[in-house]
């Protein structure tokens, strides 16, 4: 089994400081690990869940994924972040399954882990992340 474990669910949202406070309110929610990913125009807020994560997620620019996303969709569930131990070797799998890679290799992620993209056409309507953890 390559999936060791749901990584982070990610959601999008406008205003990423009133979905902080909204997760610290309704559920007591502390913010475990924040930052900017300059490369997918994103600013991410992470609480910790057990050994997995929810991450809220809302653009830096214009251009962004997620931008593009709320525009279309509005906010709401964006992916679903799966835990690898080896994101090559998944992302070959996942190709090799049928499925259509966004990233042909696995590149940097947030939290200084590596990541590949998986196109929801490919994956029954989902966006895949896999998740590889620094060594």
């Amino acid at each position: 089994m390559l999936l060791k474990q749901v990584d982070h669910i990610a959601i999008a949202v406008r205003d990423l400081e009133a979905a902080i406070d909204y997760y610290a309110r309704a559920f007591g929610a502390e913010v475990h690990h924040r930052e900017v990913v300059e490369r997918d125009g994103v600013e991410e807020a992470l609480v910790k869940l057990g050994e997995s994560y929810l991450q809220l997620t809302t653009p830096t620019r214009p251009d962004s994924p997620i931008a593009v996303f709320l525009e279309k969709r509005g906010e709401g569930l964006h992916h679903v972040g799966y835990r690898v131990d080896d994101c090559a070797a998944a992302l070959a799998a996942v190709v090799a399954a049928g499925g259509r890679a966004i990233d042909e290799v696995p590149r940097p992620g947030s939290r200084g882990t590596t990541v590949a993209f998986v196109h929801p056409k490919g994956s029954f309507g989902t966006l895949i992340e896999l998740v590889q953890e620094p060594a």
